[in-house]
């Protein structure tokens, strides 16, 4: 280890009091990832335990949490959003005690803090963030020196605060809220009045390696890269009398949100099972958006016109492809033969084939518990809030059922199941002519696409992503697939299944 970063870039912020020292170190919190090591420098009375004290709080979410001085244990240990052990090295009286504090270990399992980091003379990991504090005029001026990946971090935090500050909203308190399987990530923003705002922060993503003539995965799946869809469906839901959140200011250009707190409610108990109430008024979301004419083409009060995109065959294929590159090797531990690969490529053919005559309309595309909001003071289809829907298309109307039928994180009981598609069927019944024969053959074709991406999907989280928490849905979408290949229009895959090894329990 070495105490100087790789490839060291500095910034610098001023500091005008003391609130200002509190409110960088909780920014500081949303910066910080596990395996980063944070050296607080400066005179004393400079701000490193303000500074501190606020990070650790904010990773605690506990404005009152003890955090003593380090200065005599030299170790403070804290079992928080993010583990995180505050060092004080004043007292070090040689630089290998470190290892016999349990530095290393701290390390490997979450964020160390370290003050007096000069103490550890080179032993700091070559990923540090050197944090250095100074008096300056009447306030104090913070340099923070690290390696590009580290900075670009803090840049970012930093580019959140100015565009608060930009939206009117100066010394508004942030706290992270959650990250999703993508590249976005949420904070709970509360004003210095005391409104609930939520930040979404997406940042342009690289692009990737190319899967299929020559683009990457985003593209040929229709994955938003940037917020205007968001933007352009939250309008349009807005439009019809669904609900979705406000949008409150954008920059487009850095991916930075500010939108409409839509409550943290939602359609789950305590236990995590599903409540059959809420899950019925979703239906009722559904078939309301699905009784409007399609709109494809929405045009946002700046001018940009967003083109929402096909569902089509090409994505439709290659998402199902995710259980044959993925799911299948894992499970039989070999790749699927030429063959036998062909031989599903040539099914998915024929099923989407069979989906040309399909109903179409706004596919919501992860209509299912977590992205649904549960709103108890508003009536009717206003008390299902509506988010995560940046990625819509347009296609069959019965891929959003499957999605909330068979919602892949949770069991349904297949009576609520049931009662689900009856509510919805009778529903659209009463909005006018509807097929009812081709809505189910098209649901049982849409459901088991969804499952057999998703079947893939686990597995990719996992081997390639380094994320094996998905894998605790693996029963449960094998699962769902059984009962979608129930249906006739199903049989070939269903045999195929058989032919591949594929193990799918009694639906």
């Amino acid at each position: 280890m070495t105490s100087d970063p790789v490839v060291a870039q500095s910034v610098t912020i001023e500091l005008a009091d003391e609130r200002q020292t509190i409110e960088f170190g909780e920014d500081l919190a949303l910066a910080l990832k596990i395996g980063d090591c944070l050296a607080l420098s400066g005179d004393l009375g400079a701000g490193k335990s303000t500074l501190a004290r606020a990070l650790l709080r904010a990773l605690a979410e506990d404005d009152d949490l003890e955090v003593p001085s380090p200065t005599f244990t030299l170790v403070q240990t804290y079992d928080l959003r993010i583990a995180a052990a505050h060092f004080d090295l004043y007292r070090l009286s040689d630089s290998s005690e470190l290892d016999e504090l349990g530095f290393d270990e701290a390390l490997s399992n979450g964020i160390c803090l370290v003050e007096w980091p000069e103490m550890a003379d080179g032993l700091l990991p070559a990923n540090t963030i050197w944090l250095k504090l100074e008096h300056h005029d009447r306030g104090r001026r913070a340099t923070i020196t690290a390696g590009a990946t580290e900075l670009a971090r803090i840049r970012r935090v930093l580019a959140i605060r100015h565009f608060l500050e930009a939206s009117g909203h100066a010394g508004a308190r942030r706290r992270f809220l959650t990250g999703d399987a993508s590249m976005r990530a949420y904070e709970k923003v509360t004003t210095e009045t005391g409104e609930s705002l939520i930040l979404m922060d997406w940042p342009k993503r690289p692009e990737g390696p190319p899967v299929l003539d020559g683009k990457p995965y985003p593209k040929v799946a229709h994955i938003a890269e940037d917020a205007y869809p968001f933007v352009a469906i939250a309008n349009y839901l807005r439009e019809i009398g669904l609900v979705a959140p406000e949008i409150l200011n954008v920059d487009y250009e850095q991916g930075i949100l500010l939108i409409e707190d839509l409550g943290s409610e939602g359609v789950l108990d305590e236990n995590g099972a599903p409540i059959a109430d809420r899950y019925r008024e979703s239906v009722v979301c559904l078939a309301f958006l699905h009784g409007h004419p399609m709109r494809q083409d929405l045009l946002l009060p700046d001018g940009h016109l967003h083109h929402i995109p096909d569902f089509d065959p090409t994505a439709m294929k290659m998402e199902a492809r995710l259980l044959l590159d993925w799911y299948l090797p894992a499970q039989t531990g070999s790749p699927a033969s030429a063959e036998r690969r062909d031989a599903y490529l040539g099914i998915w053919d024929d099923l989407i084939k069979q989906l040309r005559d399909a109903e179409k309309n706004l596919l919501l595309r992860d209509f299912h518990s977590p992205n649904i909001i549960w709103r108890p003071e508003q009536s009717g289809v206003r008390r299902v809030g509506l988010i995560d829907f940046q990625d819509a298309m347009i296609g069959p109307t019965a891929y959003d059922l499957a999605s909330i039928m068979q919602d892949a994180r949770v069991d349904v009981p297949k009576a609520l199941s049931d009662q689900m598609m009856v509510d919805y069927v009778a529903l659209r019944r009463s909005l006018g002519s509807f097929d009812e024969a081709g809505f189910q053959k098209a649901w049982a074709i849409m459901a088991a696409q969804r499952n057999c991406k998703l079947a893939g999907l686990w597995v990719r989280l996992k081997q390639r992503d380094g994320k094996p928490g998905y894998m605790k849905h693996m029963p449960r979408t094998l699962r769902y697939l059984s009962t979608a290949l129930r249906h006739e229009a199903l049989t070939p895959l269903r045999e195929w299944c058989h032919g591949a090894g594929i193990e799918l329990p009694e639906s």
